[in-house]
């Protein structure tokens, strides 16, 4: 069982009303983090659970001094955080080992960096290799080791030092589901056994299983801009398992708040939905095969048009940042509607799900241009010209002025993957043109 946070402890780590915003190339300001207040005391670990663009990370950044907010303030043992804290250790995604170091001296490098005396400095790092499962491995290089392997060396590192507080910015994901589940479980155990010299974790990730699965504590993140927008508390033992009701419900509790609409806001119609949608709105690249998949899961038995979304994910194989994105594109279109943790398909949807190739292609084309600003944007310009055709950079140029250059990139080619779908346009990628006719 994990170690009991306690309650009643002056916090490790408080973070007080973090904002980080980036200057834009027009001049305005990307508001990337807002009012961010979150507590980690001794003893618990928390989640920072959120799809990608909320911000999660960069948070992290901020707490481990490698970059400051633009306001607000983070408190480490009652001092600001203004630098690395010698107190506060890393684990990246990534597994950002030296190739040109053996397992040992890449575990040794923080010592290193402390000053510690050489003998000192093996006899901790020894200790740490047996303790994560690499015992053996001391001479071998990164590019001899699984991947898996590899993270194990990267949480030796972070552990050698001793920290306070151990920040791990989704650690499992680049692993395959086996191995994670592997190295998830052997934290947990040595967690729970107090074999850990840490007193505190707090985890990004976006993978709901994992942050029900390891955390006392869920703090759910929206994006656009990142802030806080729910607290769960996790009073389950360990182990967690996926199957128990226990962590089904509280997987189902997260779908919920992370599907919820905006505190305050009131719907009165389906066209209210997306108040304030124009063609500054960021667009998520999702494939339509994915979305046909999605609508084609979701109207089939014993579905009949209305699922929980966690089961779906489930079902289709599909991670937050999979599902989400395309939930939210088939509720842009008007196919679909999420809320509370369930999808279910309007009437264009279920229509779209019974129609042939040709009839869907035509429904997404009039929901397309309909209902999503910027592809109208564009089939108006190809439309009004002449030529019937125009650069990618028309566009482009103006997406700059709302959204930053990798937002713009994505969001641009979302709409030419849908345009082209729909045959509402078409696009030539090599002379980076738009056209009403198939280049080809």
């Amino acid at each position: 069982m994990n170690a009991t946070p306690a309650l009643n402890l002056a916090p490790l780590l408080d973070v007080q009303g973090v904002c980080k915003s980036f200057r834009k190339p027009d001049g305005d300001q990307l508001v990337v983090l807002e009012q961010v207040n979150l507590k980690l005391r001794p003893g618990e670990i928390v989640g920072l659970l959120g799809r990608s663009g909320s911000g999660k990370s960069t948070l992290l950044r901020q707490i481990a001094g490698l970059d400051t907010p633009t306001s607000g303030v983070v408190n480490y043992l009652g001092h600001p955080v203004l630098a690395p804290a010698s107190g506060i250790a890393m684990v990246f995604q990534g597994f950002a080992l030296f190739p040109w170091l053996t397992v040992l001296e890449n575990v040794q490098l923080g010592l290193e960096a402390q000053g510690v005396a050489e003998d000192e400095m093996r006899k901790r790092s020894l200790q740490a290799i047996d303790l994560i499962g690499l015992d053996g491995f001391e001479s071998a290089y990164p590019r001899e080791l699984s991947g898996g392997m590899r993270q194990r060396v990267g949480f030796a590192r972070a552990l050698v030092v001793h920290p306070n507080i151990l920040l791990m910015d989704e650690p499992f994901s680049a692993l395959d589901v086996l191995t994670a589940e592997t190295l998830r479980g052997d934290f947990l155990n040595l967690w729970g056994e107090g074999q850990l010299p840490i007193k505190a974790v707090l985890l990004v990730t976006h993978n709901i299983e994992e942050a029900v699965q390891m955390c006392d504590r869920l703090m759910i993140f929206s994006i656009n801009p990142g802030r806080v927008i729910g607290e769960i508390s996790v009073d389950l033992p360990q182990p967690r398992h996926a199957q128990d009701p226990r962590v089904r419900a509280l997987i189902d509790r997260v779908y919920v708040e992370m599907t919820a609409r905006p505190r305050g806001e009131v719907r009165t119609g389906p066209k209210e939905r997306f108040p304030g949608t124009g063609i500054g709105t960021v667009l998520t690249h999702v494939s339509s095969n994915v979305l046909t998949g999605l609508i084609e899961a979701v109207s089939a038995p014993p579905y009949n048009g209305k699922a929980d979304l966690p089961v779906i994910a489930e079902e289709q194989h599909l991670e937050v940042d999979e599902l989400f994105p395309a939930a939210e594109a088939l509720q842009l279109l008007r196919l679909a509607e999420v809320e509370g943790g369930d999808i279910r398909l309007t009437d264009a949807g279920l229509e779209f799900a019974r129609g042939e190739t040709d009839e869907r292609k035509k429904l997404f084309a009039r929901h397309l241009i309909t209902y999503v600003p910027l592809a109208a944007h564009v089939r108006r310009v190809l439309d009004e010209r002449a030529s019937h055709t125009a650069p990618r950079s028309r566009f482009f140029d103006e997406l700059e002025d709302y959204m930053a250059e990798d937002a713009a990139e994505q969001t641009l080619r979302t709409i030419v993957s849908w345009g082209r779908y729909a045959e509402a346009f078409a696009y030539d990628d090599h002379a980076q043109v738009f056209s009403l006719e198939n280049p080809a």
